[in-house]
């Protein structure tokens, strides 16, 4: 049985906020402390259930991980147990954490193998893990799987990897970061064309480069790698987490509250204030920092022509779509209608049965898409008993549970904190009244 939240919403927050280290970027960059055996500092990364899993996998590697402060970490990968890879307790703890995939590019670079169970993680459709494996395929790598036990990786021949052009199927970040990883260390030139360019990628990119790898094209959709023999430490700082900096804007529209987001990292944010304009919503950029004014209502705009506002996702520089479910919810108590077109996962908008409930107006079209009538706070929405069933819907659900009249109850919290900091404590401190009950 896992905890809960219990949320009595109707209340309006204030104060500041300050974003912790983006999540999808920390991943990226954990893994990439074992392409040297020199000490990588890394900075601003978030006290959360994904993220220190990762640490707890590189510790059991032999990775010597020491902590310096609250979110600030060095790791050096000088004695690194590769055997741990076939262990019972690798396995384990792989499959429980999805991220765990981005740790075979560097293993396979600098060890010659790199293996992954099945990977866990949210449940919200098929995340298909073809573009890494087909990635290092190009390289050169050679494919095993075992067969009826989920476990499969990739090792170096004989004749060792070499560099090589590629053009990947789909702009996944992760398998472009696994890729990039693997290349930098891989002898020739390694060109990869559709590569993701997230501003989390880019980071990388900039730390590998720091490191003494050889990358051209950073921010583009076209990488080309020149492998090095080796890399060295660096110290490195990750961003903000765009993610959560959404989340607290839809959460500050929906509960009428006034919050300002401290060093939100702006000019990383790319169309994300705008999409949250469209809704309606003020937002005041004062340097670095983002200050949503409380507001009575919001009013979602239209097209030039008159037809309703569509808020889809998409590769960087695209919506993410990790936001969207945080648009739906925001958009329930909008004046307005939008339709939220869902294109990159199957099963992420499943969760808004429980809004419905909660008396949202929402028409779910088809797994893909949900047309949402805002009810302009014309009617609140009612508390609720519910369960999160991934990551961002969980903040979702968790928002709407903070406008709500009424207490409302969210089991299965542990899918909220894999990806967002002490939230409970954060929202307490704005004035929220949250409390956690222990499974």
């Amino acid at each position: 049985m896992s905890s809960s939240f219990r949320i009595t919403g109707g209340r309006r927050l204030k104060g500041d906020v300050h974003p912790q280290g983006a999540k999808n970027e920390v991943l990226q960059i954990l893994c990439a402390v074992l392409l040297t055996e020199e000490t990588v500092r890394v900075s601003n990364i978030p006290d959360i259930v994904d993220v220190n899993k990762l640490i707890e996998i590189l510790g059991d590697f032999g990775v010597a991980v020491t902590k310096h402060g609250h979110g600030d970490y060095s790791f050096c990968a000088k004695d690194v147990d590769v055997n741990f890879l076939f262990s019972d307790t690798y396995k384990k703890k792989g499959a429980a954490l999805r991220g765990s995939i981005m740790l075979v590019g560097p293993l396979l670079a600098r060890f010659g193998k790199g293996y992954i169970p099945k990977p866990g993680g949210d449940k919200i459709g098929r995340r298909r893990l073809d573009t890494h494996f087909l990635g290092f395929m190009k390289l050169g790598a050679e494919f095993k799987f075992e067969e009826g036990s989920h476990f499969y990786g990739v090792e170096t021949p004989a004749t060792g990897l070499q560099g090589a052009y590629m053009l990947l199927d789909e702009a996944s970040v992760t398998g472009t970061a696994n890729i990039v990883m693997a290349a930098v260390l891989t002898p020739g030139t390694t060109t990869i064309y559709n590569a993701a360019c997230e501003p989390y990628l880019q980071q990388l990119c900039n730390m590998l480069v720091r490191m003494g790898a050889k990358i051209d094209g950073i921010g583009s959709n076209l990488l080309t790698i020149t492998g090095v023999e080796r890399l060295g430490g660096t110290d490195h700082r990750c961003l903000p987490d765009m993610i959560e900096i959404g989340s607290w804007i839809g959460l500050a529209a929906m509960t009428q509250s006034e919050l300002t987001i401290k060093n939100a990292g702006v000019q990383h944010l790319g169309i994300i204030p705008d999409v949250f304009r469209k809704l309606g919503i003020k937002l005041e950029i004062h340097g670095d920092d983002i200050h949503i004014p409380a507001q009575e209502s919001y009013e979602i705009g239209a097209y030039l022509d008159g037809s309703m506002v569509t808020v889809a996702d998409a590769p960087w520089p695209g919506f993410t779509p990790d936001l969207l479910s945080i648009v739906l919810v925001t958009a329930t108590q909008a004046k307005g209608s939008v339709l939220i077109h869902q294109k990159m996962f199957e099963s992420r908008l499943f969760f808004v049965d429980k809004l419905i409930d909660m008396g949202a107006q929402i028409i779910l079209c088809d797994p893909h898409r949900a047309t949402v009538i805002g009810l302009d706070r014309k009617f609140t929405l009612r508390a609720t008993t519910m369960t999160s069933p991934d990551i961002r819907a969980g903040i979702a659900l968790l928002i709407a549970a903070l406008s709500a009249e009424g207490t409302s109850t969210i089991h299965n919290i542990e899918q909220i904190d894999r990806g967002y900091e002490r939230i409970d404590e954060r929202l307490r401190a704005l004035g929220a009244q949250i409390e956690r009950i222990p499974a």
